[in-house]
């Protein structure tokens, strides 16, 4: 069986658990490949950034179906400290100080 090849983002490479998602998904892999490596990598950020294993099958599971409903970027997050196009704000770099 060939390894069927997925769109990493921009730093980062998608997990396992997000790959399985998405090609259990054909309609979410799709969408995947039609993003930005950047709103690829937002999308990895969000499900890696996480510290739970619940929240994290959460969030995995809702990528999937957030891609399907053609969304595409993660909502309401914090966001990538990987972006350049925009200044990371003073309450989100108090929050990344922290970790």
């Amino acid at each position: 069986m060939t390894k069927k090849s997925i769109s990493d983002g921009v730093v980062h490479t998608v997990p396992a658990d997000l790959r399985e998602a998405l090609l259990a998904a054909p309609k979410a892999l799709a969408v995947w490949e039609s993003l930005t490596p950047l709103s690829r990598n937002e999308w990895i950020c969000w499900v890696t950034f996480v510290k739970k294993d619940e929240t994290r099958k959460d969030h995995v599971k809702r990528v999937i179906s957030e891609l399907q409903e053609g969304m595409r970027r993660p909502c309401c997050w914090i966001g990538c400290i990987h972006r350049k196009d925009k200044k990371i704000s003073p309450s989100v770099r108090a929050i990344l100080n922290k970790k």
